[in-house]
């Protein structure tokens, strides 16, 4: 059985992002750029999975630029097996994403493809859904425990209501939440053994997809600063600045 893991090069969630003087975007000039955490989460499942002897082989790709061949071989490092990366400079948005990964799986055939629900970056949430769309298979969304026998995969998730349980006939599409498990520590060695592992780059044309961008991002602005809080002297005061105030009730 043959998973896929698509990756993502995201600034580090640590690092404080800075809007560009002209607000055409995010500066990510000399920023620490890592492996985006829920597509950890989504390597590390395939790993466990690889691991119970219910997966042979995990094959991580990435999209993007030259240097998402260093989040293919942390993913490598984690455990997957091979790395495929779909080399671009253009801007990637989730549709041109989904058509690269719905190409991929053609060429591939994997059983089960597992990703992060969204991206740190852009919190699209969009790329698992379009990637199902498009290959016309199951998909189980937002997973917080994943089970897979028989051909098909049980899969938990959070819904407002509690807990929700699908059954997904194999290949299918999975996004992993947070609460799936906790990535494991890459080790020393486990980064040098993935430097000997395989990865090919490809181009997008090398696969029949254009990837021009649809949207066009007119601005990008930081959240004007909060205010200070006022102290009030009883509940009328409280109710009075809410109503003609903030106007929320």
């Amino acid at each position: 059985m043959k998973v896929l893991v698509p990756v993502k090069r995201v600034v580090d969630y640590n690092v404080k992002v800075r809007v560009k003087s002209d607000q055409t975007g995010v500066d990510i000039a000399n920023v620490k750029m890592s492996m985006n955490p829920f597509d950890e989460i989504a390597v590390e499942e395939a790993v466990r999975l690889k691991e119970k002897g219910v997966v042979t082989e995990v094959i991580a790709v990435s999209c993007g630029v030259t240097q998402c061949q260093e989040t293919l071989r942390t993913a490598m490092a984690i455990g997957a097996d091979r790395g495929i990366l779909v080399e671009t400079t253009e801007e990637l948005q989730p549709l041109a994403v989904a058509k690269l990964l719905k190409a991929l799986v053609d060429r591939e055939q994997p059983q089960l493809i597992i990703l992060g629900k969204q991206a740190i970056d852009d919190d699209c949430n969009q790329t698992g859904q379009m990637l199902a769309a498009l290959a016309d298979l199951p998909q189980a969304t937002f997973a917080s425990k994943v089970e897979v026998a028989d051909g098909r995969a049980q899969v938990t998730r959070e819904v407002d209501g509690g807990l929700e349980t699908l059954s997904v006939q194999l290949p299918a599409v999975v996004t992993t939440d947070l609460r799936l498990n906790e990535p494991r520590y890459v080790t020393l060695p486990n980064i040098m053994k993935a430097k000997k592992k395989q990865l090919d780059v490809l181009k997008p044309e090398d696969l029949g997809v254009n990837v021009a961008p649809r949207l066009k991002t007119l601005k990008v602005s930081e959240p004007p600063k909060r205010g200070a809080g006022v102290k009030v002297p009883d509940v009328a005061a409280l109710v009075d600045k809410l109503k003609n105030e903030a106007k929320v009730i």
